[in-house]
């Protein structure tokens, strides 16, 4: 038997396997090792994701390797490892891989390949700059071999409910605002968990839970718990965000949440959610923080709150230390002439975000542009920031409060329908050629939104 045949031979390397290293130590490392599709003709390499967003190519030896290892860490999932039981971990898991590669390879090689992988995990988990000690690989280069997204976007709530407007906010430029999709009848709890374990199956590492507004499901709390297998996040305007909730939310072992936050000046913020609402946004971000869930605030911006620095003052005197800023989605209410109206120019973009960077960097905030195409590729990569780039149908979908799946959260057009989570089987979309289309221009079009045209 050839060696590549003892590799597919083997447990779990044609499946996602994973597990947390550090879980009771600052920056707990959840990896997740996706493998590629199957092929005899040539060696691919496998993904590993850290953290539900850092994204490592690993050469198929690494991957036998990790493969065996994280078998043997979890048998002790659920308990604290001690140094005896990790040396032991070690010397199976060398004796496992000698099995495939043979007895030519040295103990002391393939120990040193493994701590040089996990090092490298808790180096990123913990926020060291390792990027340019690791190997890099273009998504849309790694598109073919992917059999699904990394993340996928659950639209469990929706903007209408029996004909009746369904948020606890009306944003001004909410992309998701008149968008067929978004006001379709929500799925039951177990429908969601049935999408949840298709998601599962299909190979996907990272559920958001998102919507409409998200906390307004009842069932939120059972949902999370339901999806302790994914790293999972939650995109909420924080308007709910009680103490209690927060708290059942830590417990249910949520791994972040993102709070929009339009502003630090009460009557702007309120101005462009359509609510009186700011005051609950803040103290739903402080009971977030309270609660030691990992937290991060997101700001579309626009012309009404340009004073970004301002808000991230206000946001380092709470303790934030992870933020996002975008420009306005050009869907749903952003297309309506007083929304346009708000947009920012490029230029007007790049002279806020170069201020908000440099306070970044003296405050020890991390940072991130989320809007491909709004702002000259190499101008970002100037201020040191990753270059945004659209996922639709590559790094990230969405499916729709009644299980419809779309190319992305802000895709949410009837055109963009690519199937039905619940009644399609996954291949059956991931390979439709819509989906096979949007994946093609997702990976060649780098730092452009493909609704900005």
């Amino acid at each position: 038997m050839s060696i590549r045949e003892k590799i597919y031979e083997l447990k779990n390397f044609n499946k996602i396997i994973h597990t947390t290293f550090n879980p009771y130590e600052r920056g707990a490392a959840r990896i997740y090792l996706i493998p590629p599709k199957f092929s005899w003709l040539k060696s691919v390499s496998s993904v590993v994701i850290v953290n539900g967003h850092d994204i490592i190519p690993l050469r198929e030896s690494w991957s036998i390797l990790l493969s065996i290892f994280i078998e043997e860490v979890n048998k002790y999932s659920g308990k604290e490892i001690s140094k005896e039981e990790l040396d032991k971990i070690v010397d199976i898991t060398v004796k496992r891989t000698k099995k495939v590669y043979g007895r030519f390879i040295k103990d002391d090689d393939i120990k040193r390949d493994l701590w040089d992988m996990v090092n490298t995990f808790k180096s990123i988990a913990i926020g060291e700059n390792v990027k340019n000690k690791i190997p890099r690989v273009s998504i849309g280069e790694y598109a073919k071999h992917m059999k699904a997204p990394h993340r996928m976007d659950l639209m469990i709530s929706g903007l209408e409910k029996d004909g009746k407007w369904n948020c606890n906010q009306k944003c001004v430029h909410c992309y998701a605002a008149g968008q067929s999709q978004a006001n379709v009848k929500e799925l039951t709890t177990l429908e969601w968990k049935k999408t949840i374990d298709k998601c599962r199956k299909a190979g996907i590492s990272q559920l958001t839970f998102t919507g409409g507004e998200p906390t307004i499901r009842e069932d939120l709390i059972e949902l999370v718990e339901y999806s302790k297998w994914f790293v999972t996040r939650l995109n909420t305007n924080g308007v709910l965000l009680t103490k209690e909730l927060c708290k059942k939310l830590y417990q249910a072992s949520l791994d972040s949440v993102q709070i929009t936050l339009y502003s630090s000046n009460r009557e702007i913020h309120n101005e462009l959610v359509g609510a009186n609402n700011y005051d609950k946004t803040v103290e739903g971000i402080k009971n977030a923080l309270e609660a030691g869930l990992n937290v991060s605030i997101n700001t579309p911006l626009c012309t009404k709150n340009k004073d970004y620095v301002g808000t991230l003052k206000f946001l380092n005197g709470l303790g934030i230390k992870y933020v996002s800023c975008s420009g306005l989605i050009v869907t749903g209410n952003a297309k309506k002439d007083e929304s346009k109206q708000l947009q920012l120019s490029s230029e007007e973009l790049y002279e806020i975000l170069k201020q908000s960077v440099q306070y970044c960097n003296d405050n020890l905030i991390e940072i991130s542009f989320t809007s491909p195409g709004w702002i000259e590729n190499k101008k970002v990569e100037e201020l040191g920031l990753d270059i945004p780039s659209c996922g639709a149908c590559l790094s990230n979908m969405a499916i729709a409060p009644n299980g419809d799946v779309m190319p992305c959260q802000s895709w949410l057009s009837e055109s963009g329908k690519l199937g039905n989570i619940l009644k399609d089987k996954w291949k059956d979309i991931w390979q439709s050629k819509k989906c096979k289309d949007i994946r093609n221009k997702s990976s060649k079009t780098i730092g452009k939104c493909l609704l900005k045209g």
